[in-house]
């Protein structure tokens, strides 16, 4: 550890790059963070890039030149980082460093008897929503809850003008029933949608768009809608929400209590219910517009980057003793 400009101290922390816009959020946490890359950029190995603004505490190093780092924390956010890449990776002292595990999934295959696999005398099990972490079996694990924070996206503001609805969805007909992708088809037939995310064109949708470019394209549409039957909270759904745009979606999983009927969107169980409710902001965009910036100030409330700064230094102090 080395002292930081407020005299605290600054950790290095080890993780991994496996979702851009998470770790985007993560690293605005006044610590060091390193990540590992290979050749290639296989999954969970990928070069940073430059498509995201990452700060000067973030840097890249070649994975097999991770044991000459000296580290504080490892945050692992993979079964494979944890079980079979820290083995291969990690010097015998840094595989016994403190550490957390962050979970962004609920369980699969079963949602209520599937054991997590993360098991560590010094580790700390995080979960990105207190619906996964009420259904995963942590066994004796200690576990917390840090819901996710998003940066505003500057000079972005709702506008409503385009008159459909979004879906962002990554590789949407491969993942299936789980993600919605029938329950998508048949809203589509009924109401203008637009899908975009990696492997969108396979339904017909528009492709992928840039991390930070996001906002702005869904900023001219008139709601975002999650089809989704079984999922974590989408971070591309809280920046909607932060954007102003209402939300409709399945109320399912972690969605249901952080949309409320009416008042900053509209969730239900059953689809007709949904289509519905989308004919009805296509055709008041007031009303759309009330229920997004409504939901834009929940999104401000409960996933502000302020908050999620703070709750990450709490886990690193708690894991290390260590404060920035």
């Amino acid at each position: 550890m080395h002292e930081g400009k407020s005299g605290g101290r600054r950790l290095r922390i080890l993780t991994w790059h496996v979702h851009g816009n998470y770790l985007y959020s993560l690293t605005r946490v006044p610590h060091e963070f390193i990540v590992p890359v290979r050749p290639g950029n296989p999954p969970g190995y990928g070069s940073l890039g430059d498509r995201i603004p990452w700060g000067a505490n973030v840097r890249e190093v070649a994975a097999d030149r991770v044991r000459d780092e000296t580290l504080d924390c490892v945050v692992y956010q993979s079964r494979q980082a944890f079980e079979r890449d820290r083995l291969e990776l990690l010097t015998p002292e840094q595989q016994a460093l403190p550490c957390a595990y962050i979970e962004h999934d609920p369980p699969q295959p079963h949602p209520t008897d599937t054991a997590h696999w993360f098991r560590h005398d010094r580790g700390l099990l995080v979960h990105v929503t207190h619906y996964n972490g009420l259904m995963w079996d942590a066994g004796d694990m200690p576990t917390r809850v840090v819901e996710h924070g998003i940066v505003p996206a500057v000079d972005v503001a709702y506008q409503g003008d385009l008159a459909r609805g979004i879906v962002v969805i990554n590789h949407l007909k491969r993942r299936g029933r789980r993600m919605g992708a029938d329950i998508f088809e048949a809203a589509r037939e009924r109401v203008a949608l637009d899908l975009i995310g990696m492997d969108a064109e396979a339904l017909g949708g528009l492709g992928e768009v840039p991390n930070m470019d996001v906002a702005r394209v869904m900023a001219r549409y008139r709601f975002y809608f999650t089809p989704i039957r079984y999922t974590s909270l989408g971070l591309s759904l809280v920046e909607a929400m932060m954007t102003g745009l209402p939300v409709v979606g399945v109320a399912a999983t972690e969605l249901p209590g952080v949309i409320r009927n009416g008042e900053n969107g509209y969730v239900d169980t059953r689809p007709e219910r949904l289509v519905d409710c989308m004919r009805q902001l296509l055709a008041e965009p007031e009303l759309a517009r009330r229920w997004g910036e409504a939901g834009r100030q929940t999104a401000l409330e409960r996933f502000g980057i302020e908050r999620f700064v703070s709750d990450w230094l709490d886990v690193f102090s708690t894991l290390t003793g260590a404060r920035a």
